[in-house]
């Protein structure tokens, strides 16, 4: 057995059957259950003519059917592909053809928007619709489809070579698939143990799954964004049950943690930290069996953290930082936030650098500003497209390949990196540069704004100047002038936003990643 999620799972399955493995609403299964359902799908699949490296789509809301059809893709070496359920028809049909899907699974509610683009991807052979049955003649309900495949495995060998694909982005952009192996996607995650060195074997990662208490972790975000899917392997190889909610919403997240005694939350950023935090505040939940909540795939701002840690005092709160490219790489400082700068400490085996443009690392302790990049275990590229992976992914003279991130940062004399934000978003303001995230960050810390998305617009004069979307709390109030007073005294002048536009929802990412673009169009529109 090599370090390939299949054979992993298969391992557990058969190790520790009766433990839960999976939790949705009133539906679960245990290892062994799910074992048995994605074979079938698998064999369904592989009925179809499916083959080793064909692309399965996942058009789904959290569920059970998410991780069978995950499982069902790697147990025949088929590569699962995330379909982002917020699409409209034209972002769905450029996924469908970018990725090449072959097969999908998908959510009925999502028939219009399936059947409007469906004749247009030429490789998208079988549907399999989740939910009930179809308004497309041609889809196959998921319990038919199961009907039809064998419980039992039967398949042939697998390889830490298999490939792995999350699509990401979308927030400046159309998304881009991260193309991995997945024995280097498995040792990113954590490698079997994300509290300590990896796990040496696949054997030993079950002995250990075996030995431990059967924990429970829950992953708020939704399972198309590749830090759910992660978790959930990782709570899987620690012998643990993944709790999901369908859709995000607080007050079902926080009656979920109380209904089945959740230990650890995952959650990205403020998106989600902020409504659960209300949540927690108006409500009466019984979250003492609650131990950690952390936070990775967004930013997690000073004044949502201490909100959220008033209300949960006896919880840790974990900030990680880490892309879908990179995999987990760093955790946040204690008392560092991003009005005060963000300071991580890069894990022991992340093989993490600050590069200047010449790709040498920066000096500790210099100030000098670089980009944060990884060597190591990291993606092989972006799937079709060779431009940008080979923008993003570079080897310098020493034969190291290297994955820049795009964040900007500099390295602290103790080694500590202090991150600024996403070189793609910095704003350049008559010369100065602002990162949105430390704008953003003051802009929440007011008592009136619920959520804030600051972008640069153009300027005749400074040729950028700051903007700010701004949604403020229900019931409340709050003008531009109010908001420039705050800001003026945390911020220098030029970081100051120049211009606001008042929203009453805020779009983001269904894993509450901003979207910059959309506040970009926003400002600009209401600017006339």
């Amino acid at each position: 057995m090599e370090f390939n999620h299949a054979d992993l799972f298969e391992g557990l399955a058969d190790a520790i059957g009766e433990r839960v493995a999976v939790v949705c609403g009133p539906e679960r299964r245990t290892y062994a259950e799910l074992d048995a359902e994605s074979n079938r799908l698998a064999h369904y699949l592989l009925d179809r003519g499916i083959r080793p490296g064909d692309h399965v789509g996942i058009h789904l809301y959290n569920g059970i059917e998410y991780v069978t059809g995950l499982l069902a893709a790697l147990k025949i070496r088929a590569v699962p592909i995330n379909v982002n359920y917020r699409y409209v028809e034209a972002e769905l049909l450029y996924l469908y053809r970018d990725a090449g899907i072959r097969a999908l699974l998908y959510d009925v509610e999502f028939d219009a928007r399936v059947s409007a683009v469906v004749k247009e991807a030429p490789t998208l052979e079988h549907l399999i619709s989740v939910g009930g049955s179809s308004a497309i003649p041609a889809a196959t309900p998921y319990e038919r489809a199961l009907e039809a495949g064998s419980a039992e495995r039967g398949f042939g060998p697998r390889s830490g070579q298999d490939i792995y694909i999350i699509y990401t982005g979308g927030t400046t952009g159309m998304p881009k698939g991260a193309m991995w192996h997945v024995e280097d996607l498995f040792m990113a995650f954590g490698g079997g143990n994300p509290y300590g060195e990896p796990r040496a074997t696949p054997q030993e990662v079950i002995d250990e799954a075996v030995k431990a208490g059967p924990m429970v972790m829950m992953a708020a975000p939704p399972l198309m964004h590749g830090a759910a899917q992660m978790a959930t392997f990782i709570a899987w190889c620690m012998g643990s049950t993944m709790v999901y909610v369908r859709k995000f919403e607080a007050d079902e997240v926080w009656r979920t943690v109380e209904r089945e005694r959740v230990f650890t939350l995952n959650i990205t950023g403020d998106a989600m930290a902020r409504p659960l935090a209300e949540a927690l505040a108006k409500g009466s939940y019984d979250v003492s069996s609650l131990f950690v909540v952390s936070s990775t795939g967004a930013i997690l701002s000073g004044a949502v953290r201490d909100r959220l840690q008033e209300l949960l005092p006896n919880v840790m709160i974990l900030d990680s930082f880490g892309s879908t490219e990179s995999g987990y790489t760093a955790s946040g400082v204690a008392g560092s936030t991003p009005e005060k700068g963000l300071r991580y400490q890069p894990n022991a085996t992340a093989n993490l650098a600050v590069l200047d443009e010449k790709l040498r690392p920066v000096t500790p302790g210099s100030g000098e500003l670089g980009t944060v990049a990884k060597a190591g275990r990291i993606a092989l590229g972006y799937y079709n497209d060779p431009d940008k992976t080979a923008r993003t992914f570079v080897t310098t003279d020493d034969g190291t390949r290297w994955l820049l991130t795009g964040d900007l940062a500099t390295v602290e004399e103790d080694g500590t990196v202090t991150v600024f934000g996403r070189g793609s978003q910095c704003i350049n303001t008559g010369g100065e540069k602002v990162f949105p995230e430390e704008v953003e960050a003051v802009l929440k810390g007011h008592p009136a704004v619920f959520d804030a998305v600051v972008t640069g617009v153009p300027d005749e004069r400074w040729g950028s100047r700051v903007a700010a979307v701004v949604e403020a709390r229900p019931g409340t109030d709050v003008t531009e002038a109010e908001l420039d007073a705050h800001c003026r005294q945390l911020l220098s002048g030029y970081k100051v936003p120049r211009t606001y536009a008042f929203v009453t929802e805020m779009v983001r990412s269904p894993a509450g990643k901003a979207d910059y673009r959309w506040a970009r169009e926003t400002v600009i529109s209401r600017e006339g």
